[in-house]
């Protein structure tokens, strides 16, 4: 049985596609696994939608599973992360030039959704995934942590008693996870824990989009971190193109892994 698993698009068409190519490339899968944050912050917010909803319907029913994530909330409900007050002048000026960069990119991306792309992301919210996969034992998938799409308790640092309160209340023997774009794979008590990394937005691997395959046979599982190269200015230069509000944001984050290597 082999599972493909996606997480963290972002809106980044160009890397999507060059993922999708790759997906194609080495043969038939049996199920395909997006675990959200689809279409927020990148230039083709409702192409990306669009593409992953064009994958579904190019597979026979439930092959392609796709769950929302915590920034697909932020354009379908307008609910963001609690914040605490600010503890000075600057702290407020930097959280008022957030918000802005925010609010804007929301009203622009929102602007550009159909109905129907819309009410695909909206139906996707508050969803998790699980496989009872043959000789080996029951595979979860979710955003960021079983029931919260928010936290960021699974990362590849974070303390083993953290990482393995966030897992307490699911059964299984491996957990996918997305969310914070660091590719990961470890052990956290009876459980072992991929991240696929991020398609559209990495920070770890400038202009590389990044998935994973797994591979399960005789009661094993066997995952390939694959990382496909993209071009980021052309990505950038798409932006400017269909007039994305912040184009040097965009730039600046999709390098965001060259500033914290």
């Amino acid at each position: 049985m082999r599972l493909a698993v996606l997480s963290d698009v972002h809106g980044n068409l160009i890397a999507l596609e060059a993922v999708l190519a790759d997906l194609a490339s080495v043969g038939a899968v049996d199920k395909i696994w997006v675990l959200g944050d689809l279409a927020f912050f990148g230039p083709e917010p409702t192409e990306c939608v669009e593409r992953l909803r064009q994958l579904q319907a190019e597979h026979p029913q439930d092959v392609v599973q796709i769950i929302g994530g915590n920034t697909d909330r932020y354009l379908v409900t307008g609910k963001m992360t609690e914040q605490t007050p600010a503890k000075d002048a600057d702290a407020l000026q930097q959280r008022l030039a957030q918000l802005r960069e925010t609010f804007a990119l929301r009203l622009w991306t929102l602007e550009r959704f159909s109905w129907e792309a819309y009410d695909f992301l909206a139906k996707t919210l508050g969803q998790e995934l699980a496989l009872k996969v043959a000789d080996y034992g029951t595979v979860i998938g979710f955003h960021a942590v079983p029931g919260d799409d928010e936290p960021i308790a699974l990362r590849p640092d974070s303390p083993d008693e953290e990482a393995a309160d966030a897992l307490l209340d699911r059964e299984g023997r491996l957990a996918l996870a997305g969310h914070t774009h660091l590719r990961m794979d470890r052990t956290v008590g009876r459980w072992r824990v991929v991240n696929p990394g991020s398609v559209g937005l990495s920070f770890s691997q400038v202009g590389i989009a990044e998935w994973a395959l797994l591979t399960f046979q005789d009661g094993q599982v066997s995952v390939d971190l694959r990382a496909v190269p993209y071009d980021p200015d052309a990505v950038v230069a798409r932006a400017r193109a269909v007039g994305y509000p912040l184009p040097e944001v965009l730039d600046s984050r999709l390098r965001f892994a060259a500033q914290t290597s």
